[in-house]
């Protein structure tokens, strides 16, 4: 069965973003994943620092990266911060692509040649694409194949109804469209 994470990269209470990744989470399932939350709010992760790697490299670093070394692809759902992504999500990101135990500077294990897939809700007009193209290519300098598929969703604030579903037809098509793709692609990488 093909392993998929899927990371919020926003811990806000009433976070689009979780709103969003919980409906992705439920199609990933839907495809045939085996999914994987992470909740980022559940790592102590201080600010990556080359000193704190040498001298006392966080627990709960290792328990990330080893997390994504177990999963075939990964999805990141994120907000966008002044045309960026949350510090939170990248402070992650940077752990887990650090050498562990012998690995070389390189070896980038808990990404490396896996396959991922981007998505994001804003306020604003935009859906959070200038966000989205940072993590398409931070996640391509860790070496991730990032699907061309993406969501995102604007005006996140009247995009979602009571239930937290989406209102508009389309973009729940593009959900399912997207992670249907990320199911396909990792399970063929795993091959």
């Amino acid at each position: 069965m093909t392993k998929i994470a899927v990371i919020a990269g926003s811990v806000r209470e009433g976070s689009f973003n979780q709103m969003l990744a919980d409906l992705a989470l439920s199609q990933l399932k839907a495809h045939g994943a085996k999914v994987t939350e992470i909740d980022l709010a559940s790592f102590d992760l201080p600010i990556y620092s080359a000193e704190l790697e040498a001298n006392n490299f966080p627990p709960d670093a290792l328990r990330l990266k080893q997390i994504l070394i177990e999963q075939d692809g990964l999805l990141v759902v994120s907000p966008e911060y002044n045309g960026s992504i949350p510090p939170l999500l990248k402070n992650a990101i940077d752990w887990a692509s650090r050498p562990t135990g012998d690995e070389g500077l390189v070896a980038l294990t808990a990404y490396r040649g896996k396959v991922a897939a981007i998505m994001s809700a804003s306020l604003s007009p935009f859906g959070g694409l200038r966000g989205l193209m940072h993590l398409r290519q931070i996640l391509t300098t860790v070496q991730m194949i990032v699907i061309p598929d993406q969501v995102s969703v604007p005006a996140a604030h009247a995009a979602f109804d009571g239930d937290g579903g989406l209102k508009d037809g389309m973009v729940t098509s593009l959900i399912d469209i997207t992670t249907q793709r990320l199911v396909k692609v990792a399970a063929a990488l795993a091959d």
